[in-house]
């Protein structure tokens, strides 16, 4: 065999070329399904939030402003407390272990 018919027969072998272009593109418009879809899923739930809490309101309202006085020092307090932790970026349980 000579080294033209070892060519063409490794030739069928090779994998097909790759276009850099195409790739882009597909994974482009695979991304862009995602992210209509996850900004269709991510809509509904805040409409269905929404309609679920002004329809919960007149029962909340009441709640809230008797435990309101009472319990948003303390509210803040834990608020502030994870704000630090997340900004230390877990660095406080992390020295722990």
């Amino acid at each position: 065999m000579t080294d033209a018919h070892l060519k063409a027969l490794f030739a069928q072998d090779e994998p097909p070329a790759r276009d850099p272009a195409f790739s882009a593109a597909v994974m482009e418009a695979v991304a862009r399904r995602r992210f209509v879809l996850d900004v269709a899923w991510l809509s509904g739930a805040a409409l269905i939030g929404g309609l679920l809490l002004w329809a919960l309101w007149p029962v909340l309202h009441p709640l809230l402003a008797q435990t309101g006085d009472q319990f948003g020092p303390v509210a803040a307090c834990v608020t502030l407390a994870l704000v630090a932790v997340m900004l230390v970026d877990g660095r406080v349980t992390a020295t722990a272990r």
